[in-house]
């Protein structure tokens, strides 16, 4: 049997359909990424807990890790309001100096605009 034509996809592209691969969509799945660390994470607790002769003074040492980061963001995000409230005030102190001269240069500019 003798076929005329191979199959083609409907774009136009000229090699069978089955002679071809099939193309990655791109981008790296979420899921992977979330396994991968969750993978990494199962990996430091092993070896802490050989290091250390016990998974729960491996755990120990991976919960002080844990605690003193968060303790660090906090106060990071503690001293984020006085940082703001600061540059706030020195906003304030430049739009009123950038007023009063705007204000001078437009008094300068209407007494010499009266002489004329």
């Amino acid at each position: 049997m003798r076929f005329s034509q191979p199959v083609h996809m409907a774009d136009g592209e000229s090699s069978p359909v089955w002679a071809r691969s099939k193309r990655r969509s791109g981008g790296a799945s979420p899921i992977g990424f979330v396994v991968t660390l969750l993978a990494l994470f199962g990996v430091l607790s092993a070896v802490l807990g050989i290091k250390e002769r016990s998974m729960a003074e491996g755990g120990a040492i991976i919960d002080g890790w844990i605690s003193s980061a968060w303790t660090s963001a906090r106060s990071l995000a503690g001293q984020a309001p006085e940082a703001g409230e600061e540059a706030a005030g020195k906003v304030g102190e430049t739009a009123a100096k950038t007023g009063d001269a705007l204000q001078a240069g437009a008094e300068k500019t209407a007494d010499e605009l009266k002489k004329q």
